[in-house]
């Protein structure tokens, strides 16, 4: 690493923070407990992951995957149909994998959650109450008892390398726990409904898309006021919000 030229701030607030040097990952976390579900959930996962190089905390080391993302959130995907069918294998394989020993979140702790987060949204104007209520109604479905399975939990377009139409890993995995595979595959597809066909084929199981649907909803009216305190630029440009707004 002595011949680094420059270091990339990969994203940065006041929980977290994650710096690119060379080909050497460092991710920075206050709570250490997520540190422990990453580091477990990779030894666990069947599906490529970082190689951990070192861990002294608050510092884990990781070393960069080969490839590109497979896309981001809010910008066309430049990645194969192929490509995202792959994602979508790589998520059945996780889905059948055994449990994580802890738990997710619980049907009742999303509700609790959305209660709070639409109340904000409306209070603070950062979405008209039309928007909020017909996404309500929307999130609400997807609210129902499931079957857990092992899930990445936080599994963004971001978060999943491919180079060519082949999957080179999965980073990211301080949310995994028990839960949802539509949370999943929800995630993954969110804001990319041109590639939810795709990912469908390639798990290879039928889904109910209308759930996928009320996951968007759902994750997106518990993130908006997230990123709009951790410093993520104005609610009217986040792709979250342009979700929401385009719901039926």
């Amino acid at each position: 690493m002595a011949d680094v030229e420059e270091i990339e701030v990969v994203v940065a607030h006041n929980e977290r923070a994650t710096l690119r040097v060379g080909d050497v990952f460092l991710k920075i976390d206050a709570d250490q407990t997520r540190t422990d579900v990453e580091v477990e959930a990779m030894a666990m996962a069947p599906i490529p992951t970082p190689e951990i190089l070192w861990r002294k905390p608050p510092v884990l080391a990781l070393a960069a995957l080969p490839g590109m993302a497979l896309g981001h959130l809010g910008e066309p995907s430049t990645a194969s149909s192929a490509a995202w069918a792959a994602a979508g294998t790589t998520v059945r394989t996780l889905h059948s994998a055994p449990l994580p020993p802890w738990p997710g979140r619980t049907v009742d702790e999303y509700a609790s959650q959305l209660d709070h987060e639409c109340e904000w949204l409306v209070a603070n104007d950062v979405l008209p109450t039309e928007v909020v209520t017909r996404n309500r109604r929307l999130a609400e479905t997807a609210l129902r008892p499931w079957t857990p399975v092992f899930i990445h939990g936080d599994l963004q377009v971001d978060h999943v390398f491919v180079a060519g139409d082949e999957v080179t890993g999965v980073v990211d995995w301080s949310e995994a726990s028990q839960g949802d595979a539509l949370f999943d595959l929800a995630t993954l597809t969110l804001g990319h409904v041109e590639h939810l066909g795709d990912v469908v084929a390639g798990y290879g199981t039928n889904v109910d898309r209308d759930l996928i649907r009320a996951w968007w909803s759902l994750r997106c009216l518990l993130n908006v006021r997230w990123l709009v305190e951790h410093g993520f630029g104005p609610s009217e440009e986040m792709p979250e919000v342009a979700v929401l707004r385009s719901a039926p």
